[in-house]
């Protein structure tokens, strides 16, 4: 999960989806293009959902021939969890 937010694309496309959640490829590069001046093939950016959904911040819902993108925040609330409430006990 690290990995898939060390880059700056797709912590563009997280806050997309943060704002307006359940986006088609095509919507989220049109947001990206317009909102945040990213000019990146459609190729790439499916590539940058790859990761992220690897990750499971992002899951799918195909529709027809739609595939709409939802955030997942469940495992930054692991991460969270993780160092907010440690167990006790040895390490």
């Amino acid at each position: 999960m690290f990995h898939a937010l060390d880059d700056s694309t797709r912590r563009a496309i997280l806050d997309e989806l943060v704002e307006r959640d359940g986006q088609t490829l095509f919507e989220i590069c049109g947001r990206l293009t317009s909102r945040r001046g990213l000019n990146l093939s459609r190729q790439a950016i499916s590539q940058h959902l790859g990761v992220l959904e690897s990750a499971g911040l992002v899951h799918t819902d195909k529709r027809g021939r739609s595939k709409f993108h939802y955030f997942d925040p469940a495992p930054l609330g692991e991460i969270t969890e993780r160092w907010l409430h440690p167990r006790k006990g040895p390490p």
